[in-house]
């Protein structure tokens, strides 16, 4: 399965369902479902204020730092890439639009650029972790 890697705290923002483009410079005509991994850096900011802001924001507990780098983090689907878009999330050149995202169990796997199949073990023990919750 195809992944593509994100930098924290938007990857969080897209599997929870709050970011609903991914912003890029390049096009794609890739579309249906994509694994979202989260890079193995979080940026210059400061993930405790980040957790803080965006815990209260949305609600919702935001996890452990050591859970949120290097590894899958959840599923989205790609339903278009655009060069305009409505959404607050928009900023790039181009945006990849999103929809039924949601997050995974973390699973530790390096990134690539670009879309990257994720190696066998990791996509193995996704399908085992799929099962279990979709008998």
């Amino acid at each position: 399965m195809k992944a593509l890697s994100i930098r924290q705290p938007y990857a969080w923002l897209i599997v929870n369902g709050f970011k609903d483009i991914e912003n890029r410079d390049w096009p794609t005509k890739f579309r249906g479902r994509v694994l979202i991994h989260a890079g193995i850096t979080y940026p210059k900011r400061n993930y405790a204020d980040d957790a803080v802001a965006y815990g209260r924001h949305y609600g919702i507990t935001y996890p452990a730092r050591e859970e949120m780098i290097g590894g899958i983090v959840g599923v989205a689907t790609i339903t278009d890439c655009v060069s305009a878009s409505e959404s607050k999330w928009f900023h790039g050149k181009y945006g990849f639009v999103l929809a039924d995202a949601k997050p995974l169990p973390f699973m530790p796997c390096k990134g690539q650029l670009s879309f990257f199949d994720v190696p066998n073990d990791v996509a193995e023990a996704l399908c085992q972790i799929h099962a279990k919750v979709i008998p």
